[in-house]
């Protein structure tokens, strides 16, 4: 399959006029640790299951890598194909971003919550040649969901799993074990696979916020352009090392938790599942300097902080963002944890684009989203494309270097007019110093805990419910996870009613993840609306505003 981009050349040479882009991919960067540094610990992985360590030098993660994309290779790998993997943090996802790297292959992280319905599309829509699983993940056997699957997916040739034991299936077997760095010529086959700073190499997709999920494209100079001045601003160099429990099949897992540490040449721990308690010891245990994730975690790190003492002490810097930060818990981070707790904002379409400094007082953390990254820029716009006065709330804008570079196979999507903005959807306001506040979403989405819920496909579930005659779904305020999902419904039959655990039910049996179910139902006689016939979800949100559930479970 051919990638096709949307990319003027306009585009790339001012972005190299301006420094933004170097043509560097991350297999650069990881020469150049193993030649300065191949001893050093490049990363650990922990495994919360069963408390188990893995870590590996710069040079041992380069063996691994060489035998693994000479692996993938003879496997029928091409460049440009698409190689797919469910995977909690773990050493085998970083070395298998970098073996693709190798060979010119695109790496498609898939999050582990991922079910059938999300799979079938993301699989076939990628026309994904390899699919690289766990055995098993928090009690959920992946083989078997796939094995559902394979006989819709004609495109996959090979699933590999973690740990499966079987001689033609087990990751470890097919791919380690087996020394493909002599049975091909690797020099070569690196050589004439490496991707230009231009090629797409990875493939992210978006929660479907209208109905179908959308893979974002990026490349080594869209990824890159966005890792450089976000480790500048938070200055981080070789002597950090990252701590990262938020899932690298998200952004922002993948860019400062995989790709970062590479490029400082800096150590990176992983942690595959999130429980605070067990993130304490592993600080306590390997040091970090910097994490990056949403509220909802630095919240609960503080909670069990006073239960380890001193654990977090090593921390410098703790980058939060998908919910605003509570002034009470920046004020309790001080004193917890003791890390500069820094805002930012982004989308998996450019990472990161604002984020406070470290010199900012604590107010700015508490009351912004932080200013621009170098090489990007934001605006506030009316409805009618104009800049707003500062202080005005109107769509957030965003153009520069880490902005992607299309949608896969979904062109007419691709939303960055002539002069290179893209809308991303939200509400925001900018203050005199270029600092911006989400305020809101013109997009019909809840985010729960940092994760997009695909809230267009959920109602269109529940409109197949026999009972359910409309629905409408909204998202009520929590204080740890920012939002949880609400559903309100009117009946076909007034009087027959409808509970929750059959909403819930329902929902399942159509192979709806579980993190997307709703928490909250109630029936009404009839839906807010517009005279012509649109639901008038605003009101909704309102209502929902008086909504308190009780303490969500720790996720």
């Amino acid at each position: 399959m051919t990638m096709r981009t949307d990319m003027p050349p306009e585009r790339r040479l001012s972005m190299l006029e301006s420094g933004a882009w170097n043509d560097m991919i991350i297999t650069d960067y990881l020469d150049q640790a193993i030649a300065s540094a191949a001893d050093k610990t490049a990363l650990v992985a922990y495994r919360v299951s069963d408390g188990q360590r893995h870590a590996l030098s710069y040079g041992e993660l380069d063996r691994v890598v060489t035998r693994m994309a000479a692996g993938l290779a003879a496997l029928g790998v091409e460049k440009g194909n698409v190689v797919s993997c469910q995977l909690p943090n773990c050493w085998q996802m970083s070395a298998l971003h970098l073996a693709c790297v190798r060979i010119g292959a695109v790496l498609n992280p898939l999050m582990p919550i991922f079910r059938e319905r999300e799979l079938r599309f993301m699989l076939g829509h990628a026309e994904s040649r390899v699919l690289v699983i766990p055995q098993r993940f928090r009690g959920f056997d992946y083989a078997a969901m796939i094995d559902g699957l394979r006989g819709e997916l004609p495109a996959l040739r090979h699933v590999l799993v973690i740990d499966s034991g079987d001689d033609a299936s087990d990751f470890a077997r097919v791919l380690l074990e087996q020394p493909w760095e002599e049975r091909l010529d690797t020099r070569t086959l690196f050589a004439e696979r490496r991707p230009a700073g231009d090629d797409v190499v990875q493939l992210l997709y978006t929660s479907g916020t209208t109905g179908e999920p959308k893979g974002v494209l990026h490349t080594s100079n869209t990824l890159f352009s966005n890792v450089r001045p976000y480790a500048e601003r938070l200055r981080l160099g070789a002597g950090d090392i990252v701590f990262m429990a938020s899932p690298m099949a998200h952004q922002t897992g993948f860019l400062y938790g995989l790709m970062m540490p590479i490029y400082l040449q800096g150590s990176a721990v992983l942690q595959d599942s999130w429980d605070p308690h067990f993130a304490a010891r592993v600080a306590e245990a390997e040091r970090p300097t910097f994490t990056m994730a949403s509220t909802p975690f630095l919240a609960d790190l503080v909670e069990v902080a006073p239960q380890h003492r001193d654990a977090l002490a090593s921390l410098k810097v703790f980058v939060a963002a998908g919910a605003p930060i509570p002034g009470a818990l920046v004020e309790k981070a001080g004193h917890s944890v003791g890390a500069r707790i820094v805002s930012a904002w982004g989308m998996t379409e450019n990472g990161a684009v604002t984020m406070t400094c470290l010199d900012d007082p604590a107010e700015r953390s508490i009351q912004t989203d932080g200013r621009a990254l170098p090489f990007m820029e934001v605006a506030v716009q009316d409805d009618q494309g104009n800049l707003l006065p500062t202080g005005q709330e109107g769509h957030l804008m965003v153009r520069g270097a880490s902005l992607f570079v299309g949608y896969l196979k979904r062109p007419e999507l691709y939303g960055v007019d002539r002069d290179g903005w893209f809308a991303t959807g939200d509400l925001a306001r900018m203050d005199e110093q270029g600092y911006i506040r989400i305020t809101g979403r013109t997009k019909d989405v809840v985010i729960r805990g940092g994760e997009n819920i695909p809230v267009v496909e959920i109602e269109n579930l529940l409109y197949k419910h026999p009972a359910i005659s409309a629905v409408a779904l909204v998202g009520c305020p929590d204080p740890r996870l920012g939002e949880r999902l609400c559903a309100y419904v009117t009946l076909h039959d007034p009087e027959a009613g409808l509970s929750l655990e059959e909403v819930t039910g329902f929902l399942l049996e159509q192979r709806l993840t579980r993190n997307y179910l709703p928490e909250y139902l109630e029936v009404l006689p009839a839906l807010p609306r517009t005279p012509s016939g649109k639901i008038q979800k605003f009101k909704l949100r309102e209502q929902a505003q008086a909504i308190r559930l009780e303490p969500a479970k720790r996720s």
